[in-house]
């Protein structure tokens, strides 16, 4: 599976696995030891927290390993055709909208950041500026949509 990945992204996620295996593991590693000095670890709450918070920490490891080796840094290169990377204005029922086709570690639809292969990127990849055309949301609406600008 490929994860695309912007390079600001790409360079998140290099600092925030740089810090899980510096300083996440220390942390662990020094709660785990004074659990262990509480005394019996079968009734030690202190340490099965620890043990889970370790647990999912090295889970966070292993997903940010794998996205980073199998990542490819979007490269928006056609400033005239929609693609993965691009910026895209559209008007919907009068409205200007603002979008931003990403891969699906950078989705933020509050900062109307969408996914490759959500309905609408799909609908927009491969068209230009000045072309409309008819959304279909997944529930079943139909949205008429132009598009304004592209970058």
């Amino acid at each position: 599976m490929t994860y695309y990945l912007t390079k600001e992204k790409k360079k998140e996620l290099e600092k925030e696995l740089k810090e899980l295996i510096g300083k996440g593991r220390k942390d662990i590693a020094e709660r785990l030891d004074e659990a262990k000095e509480l005394g019996d670890l079968k009734e030690n709450a202190e340490y099965h927290q620890a043990r889970e918070d370790q647990g999912k920490m090295e889970a966070r490891i292993e997903e940010i390993e794998v996205v980073l080796k199998e990542s490819e840094i979007i490269q928006h290169k056609n400033k005239d055709i929609i693609e993965i990377g691009s910026k895209v204005e559209l008007k919907k029922d009068g409205k200007k909208k603002n979008f931003e086709i990403v891969g699906r570690q950078e989705v933020d639809i509050l900062l109307g950041k969408i996914a490759f292969d959500a309905p609408l990127s799909k609908y927009l990849l491969g068209k230009k500026k000045g072309d409309k055309f008819i959304f279909e949301a997944p529930n079943g609406d139909k949205v008429n949509y132009e598009i304004l600008k592209v970058s």
